[in-house]
């Protein structure tokens, strides 16, 4: 997972409310359990649309989508998630968001960013034209015209989100402490690893009278 300090650039300016996770990734996408080529599938009704938003050169390769409130509702695929960041995707800011996807975005690198809707609507308005910048160290949304809108993130998740972490990544992390964790009990508790010396010698001795 890379780490997302900030997210800077064009946005899509959509703010639909209750995209649920089939408007991100149909169903027929789920066949794959691999990560990679699901952003072709990504709103593929939504650009199907004529003059949809997702196909407008104007926003191609944009890291952020604005979107309205209640945003990846429905089932729990966590395709949706990797069809976002197949397609580019860094950041999602909305009003809010299903509990479901925010953890899958999470878990996958994309920050979910929550505002009030006044201020994605501003936000809807600057992403037409400008750029918009997330910036994780001081928790804010900014854009070329000084607007400053401040958001909450879990401490944790933030961290992992800075330092690129994801389950994997939290584990080796924590590499050293589980080796001498592994070697202490290896010494005190040898029957457990079940090729030591000692512990062959505990076995053999058990039948003895």
């Amino acid at each position: 997972m890379q780490p997302a300090t900030t997210v800077s650039g064009r946005a899509y300016p959509w703010g639909a409310k209750n995209v649920d996770t089939d408007v991100i990734i149909p169903a027929h996408w789920l066949k794959t359990i691999a990560r990679s080529g699901l952003g072709k599938g990504a709103f593929e009704t939504v650009r199907a649309q004529e003059g949809n938003i997702f196909n407008d050169p104007r926003y191609a390769g944009a890291p952020i989508l604005i979107a309205g409130d209640n945003f990846g509702c429905g089932s729990s695929r966590e395709h949706a998630a990797w069809a976002l960041a197949d397609m580019g995707v860094k950041a999602v800011i909305a009003p809010s968001f299903s509990d479901i996807f925010s953890g899958n975005a999470f878990k996958n690198g994309i920050v979910a960013v929550v505002l009030p809707q006044d201020q994605v609507d501003r936000l809807l308005e600057v992403a037409r034209d400008h750029p918009v910048t997330i910036d994780l160290e001081t928790m804010t949304v900014t854009t070329p015209f000084q607007d400053r809108f401040v958001f909450e993130l879990d401490a944790f998740r933030r961290q992992c989100l800075m330092e690129g972490l994801d389950e994997v990544g939290l584990t080796l992390a924590r590499d050293t402490a589980i080796s001498n964790y592994e070697a202490i009990a290896d010494e005190h508790r040898p029957w457990i690893s079940g090729g030591s010396r000692n512990a062959s010698v505990v076995v053999e001795g058990a039948g003895r009278t």
